[in-house]
């Protein structure tokens, strides 16, 4: 059976109205930008930032963990580690290399003058955003392999944001572009299907039993492809 015929099996056990949210959820998703945050310290930090990619549509964040470990709390997220798909590395080297292959430009955030104020930066391809820690920004290292620096201007006595708010102040910008452009950043129909049943499973409380049940009377679940890009 197909991965079309499975979901709409699944959706046989969840409302019509948690059927439509997810339609109505996945029209506004996108991969066309993606969030990455390097070795932020605080843990509400990232949770934060994982919270804020949930509601401005960011399906995908990817958090380096290089030196203070996992950095995600689920009391924080407020359950937006559900519907927000996290990928974990050691090195942000090894999340650079993986969006240059893949054809995304790498904007670095740093309060500094060589950057282009927020809001003179235009977005015109795929496009990873990288945070760095909170004292200390994003390493050199980085700095130096990024295609674009972008700053959040301001007015006051105090140098930067915080990380959380610096994140949700650029994510708002951003997505308002692209949903105010002809830029191709809707999620693809596969994605769509495969996020589709992704969420639907995590709505249904008895899914082992559903999945039985369907093995039983169809044969194998269907392999989902797992891919951001």
């Amino acid at each position: 059976m197909t991965a079309a015929h499975y979901l709409k099996y699944l959706q046989e056990f969840i409302t019509p109205d948690r059927k439509r949210r997810i339609d109505e959820v996945l029209q506004q998703r996108t991969n066309f930008l993606t969030i990455a945050l390097e070795d932020v310290y605080q843990l509400h930090n990232t949770s934060a930032v994982m919270r804020s990619c949930e509601i401005f549509g960011i399906q995908n964040l990817h958090v380096i963990e290089q030196r203070f470990g996992k950095r995600v709390d689920v009391e924080i997220a407020m359950g937006a580690q559900k519907w927000v798909d996290i990928h974990r590395y050691q090195k942000m080297q090894d999340a650079v290399d993986l969006f240059k292959k893949n054809g995304f430009q790498i904007i670095a955030t740093t309060p500094h003058e060589d950057a282009i104020s927020l809001d003179h930066f235009e977005l015109t391809q795929p496009s990873a955003v990288l945070f760095g820690t909170e004292k200390y920004g994003l390493s050199d290292e980085i700095m130096q392999q990024a295609d674009v620096k972008i700053k959040i201007p301001m007015s006051g006595f105090t140098e930067s944001f915080n990380i959380s708010v610096a994140a949700s102040l650029i994510m708002y910008s951003l997505t308002n572009q692209l949903r105010s452009s002809n830029l191709p950043w809707h999620l693809s129909d596969e994605q769509i299907l495969m996020k589709s049943i992704d969420w639907t499973q995590k709505s249904i409380r008895s899914l082992a039993d559903v999945k039985k049940r369907y093995e039983e009377q169809y044969g194998t679940i269907p392999q989902l492809p797992h891919s951001f890009f």
